[in-house]
């Protein structure tokens, strides 16, 4: 291991990052050595953005993934070869990302997925939870029974995204389900555990695979991978009333600007508004005018 990949490491573990997150920006230095087969301090500041050039044009990767590789660069020459703020934002720009606004699914539609669209019990207990408390999927997967807490009605999240333990929604109906589901499968240590090896929690590649399942047998219009059930659950709250502050905790937000992407409306919602102007007597002037 080079003294620089070393240095790296380092100052990425005092700093706590998440281990997925280590994995990516040591991945998106190692790829940009490889790609100028050249060490990464050598660099020109016009090699750097050849090599984004290459990861937008050459390996049509998503704006999001290259903001990741940016991310990880940006980290590595800051901390370990201490380059200035101004070298960054000029040899390592972020892409501008385009604006998408969540796919939701209507409360008929979850309503649906969650029994015409599940067939075993552990599937329709996984997936409603993931609804239910508004859990990245992830979160979902690493539940274990104790984090259910019946006195207070609350589900514990410990360690979700940018390692914050947080609480979410636990509601009677959710808890009717997990009970039921416990009483057939008795899972111990993992909540939801892997098929093959109870001792490990199930793969996000299974949940993932039960939600496709789930929508297909539904009949349900295909609006994204088991995030759109996180999505919903931020949507139908906001729409039901709920603070957005408080939505954003249940979620787990930092920033309530991230939150704020929910505030958009459904199109069938948009269908039910009547604009001001329909409350005004205006028929005789509309006759007038023909």
């Amino acid at each position: 291991m080079t003294t620089l990949r070393q240095n790296f490491i380092r100052e990425l573990v005092i700093r706590g990052m998440a281990v997925r997150t280590q994995a990516s920006y040591i991945r998106a230095v190692y790829g940009l050595a490889k790609y100028h087969r050249r060490s990464p301090d050598s660099l020109t500041d016009q090699e750097l953005k050849e090599y984004l050039y290459h990861l937008a044009q050459g390996k049509k990767l998503a704006v999001s993934s290259i903001n990741q590789a940016v991310c990880g660069l940006r980290f590595f020459y800051k901390m370990v070869l201490h380059r200035s703020v101004d070298f960054l934002s000029e040899a390592l720009p972020f892409s501008k990302k385009p604006v998408r606004r969540p796919q939701v699914f209507s409360g008929k539609e979850i309503e649906q997925l969650l029994t015409v669209g599940c067939r075993q019990l552990k599937q329709r207990a996984f997936l409603m939870t993931v609804y239910g408390a508004g859990l990245r999927l992830e979160e979902a997967c690493r539940l274990k029974p104790e984090h259910i807490n019946r006195a207070r009605m609350q589900i514990r999240v410990e360690q979700g995204k940018g390692r914050k333990d947080r609480y979410t929604l636990l509601s009677p109906v959710l808890l009717k389900m997990l009970e039921l589901y416990w009483r057939f499968d008795r899972p111990q240590h993992w909540l939801f555990p892997a098929t093959t090896n109870p001792n490990l929690p199930m793969d996000p590649k299974t949940g993932q695979k039960m939600f496709y399942r789930a929508v297909a047998r539904a009949g349900l219009p295909h609006r994204g991978g088991i995030h759109s059930l996180r999505h919903s659950f931020a949507t139908h709250l906001l729409e039901a009333g709920v603070e957005i502050t408080v939505v954003q905790r249940l979620l787990g937000h930092s920033h309530v600007t991230t939150t704020a992407n929910y505030l958009h409306v459904r199109q069938e919602r948009v269908a039910e508004v009547k604009s001001p102007l329909q409350l005004l007597d205006l028929e005789r002037a509309v006759k007038e005018q023909s």
